[in-house]
């Protein structure tokens, strides 16, 4: 089992910038590919990032490249998820997820799933 927290969220305004983390605890965390995904009110779950456990395969949604960087920290079991030049269509509640080995872009490839953090981007 791997359980995961995410913590950062919060209100800010359109063109602002948040730092999301995601902290591992359980199996071994540099086991596992992990990526970042939102879902806003009335949608469905949507993939933003994801990265290779050693962090050389990094994949990006289209409408964050430019704007998120995600990166991780093996050492101290957590994942992260810069965010900047944030609109308020990013607003959603943020997910990180886990998965062995590889990196997937669908949600349903994860097996692991924080409890989300929400993310609110006014105009």
């Amino acid at each position: 089992q791997v359980q995961l927290v995410e913590s950062g969220g919060g209100l800010v305004q359109a063109g602002g910038s948040l730092r999301l983390s995601c902290a591992a605890s359980g199996r071994t965390f540099s086991n596992y590919a992990m990526g970042w995904f939102r879902q806003a009110s009335g949608k469905e779950r949507e993939f933003v990032a994801a990265i290779s456990w050693s962090g050389g395969t990094i994949s990006y949604a289209d409408s964050v490249k430019g704007r998120f960087t995600i990166s991780r920290d093996n050492a101290k079991n957590t994942v992260y998820l810069q965010m900047s030049s944030l609109k308020p269509e990013d607003t959603a509640v943020y997910y990180c997820a886990a998965r062995v080995f590889h990196v997937e872009v669908t949600p349903t490839q994860y097996e692991y799933w924080g409890q989300g953090t929400q993310v609110t981007v006014s105009s």
